[in-house]
């Protein structure tokens, strides 16, 4: 059977683990040729090895999202190897306790875990959509999705600069999708809860009972969860939904 993205095109940032990876592996499932890019280049490389042990194609790129030449650099040798862009997923990030801030209060932040967590999970999306926006548009149209979290529709104590990122992700979301709309670009994020993922561990082994306790579904959730959404997001199926946020949490956010 045919995938829903067979023959396109798609790069994957912080695909190197947790929702990356999986991510990578869904669009590979689905037909697509696909870029990874991670900041640890051997992460990068194991998920690219596992999608071409199960005949799927990909490569594997390295860099840092914060820094514009190495966004341009990542596109330019997915370009160079592939030919186009149709599809990316802009979903390299880093929690609190990796800028030494988890658990911390707002005055508690200091400016450089501040400043830390906004350029990774901020600035990083603003440079992929710099970047990727003028290749769809060259391409005449294509699907873009940036990972949010439920962090950028509600607000989570000691996560100050973490729920700014996120809200921000989802206005700059918005934003590009009213921009491109017209060259047949949507743009839409994805907002996952509480995944099973190196980036929860310490929420998990913290906060993991009043987490499940809170959550409808009685569970975390797990990355192939997110990627499904993401695919779904990337393929035809959603042709006429962007500049949404799609929250997949359990039910989370609905209590």
């Amino acid at each position: 059977m045919t995938g829903i993205l067979q023959g396109k095109i798609a790069v994957v940032t912080g695909g190197g683990n947790g929702i990356g990876r999986e991510a990578a592996l869904a669009f590979a499932r689905e037909g697509a040729r696909v870029a990874v890019a991670d900041y640890e280049a051997n992460a990068a490389a194991d998920t690219v090895g596992l999608i071409n042990a199960g005949g799927g194609q990909a490569i594997s790129l390295s860099g840092d999202v914060t820094v514009a030449a190495d966004v341009q650099a990542m596109l330019d040798a997915t370009i160079a190897a592939y030919g186009r862009l149709d599809c990316a997923f802009n979903n390299a990030g880093i929690a609190p306790y990796q800028v030494d801030a988890a658990g911390k209060l707002t005055h508690e932040w200091s400016e450089s875990a501040f400043d830390r967590m906004i350029d990774v999970n901020l600035k990083s999306v603003w440079l992929c959509l710099k970047h990727e926006l003028p290749l769809l548009r060259a391409n005449g149209g294509g699907a873009i999705v940036n990972t949010a979290s439920i962090a950028g529709l509600i607000g989570l104590r000691g996560s100050t600069a973490y729920v700014a990122a996120k809200h921000a992700v989802i206005g700059l979301t918005k934003t590009a999708a009213m921009e491109y709309a017209a060259d047949g670009i949507r743009v839409n994020a994805v907002c996952p809860g509480f995944i099973t993922t190196r980036m929860t561990t310490w929420t998990r082994e913290n906060r993991g009972e009043a987490i499940v306790a809170g959550t409808p579904l009685g569970r975390f959730g797990e990355p192939r969860e997110i990627a499904e959404m993401v695919v779904w997001l990337c393929s035809d199926r959603a042709s006429f939904v962007t500049g949404a946020a799609y929250q997949v949490d359990g039910g989370w956010t609905a209590v």
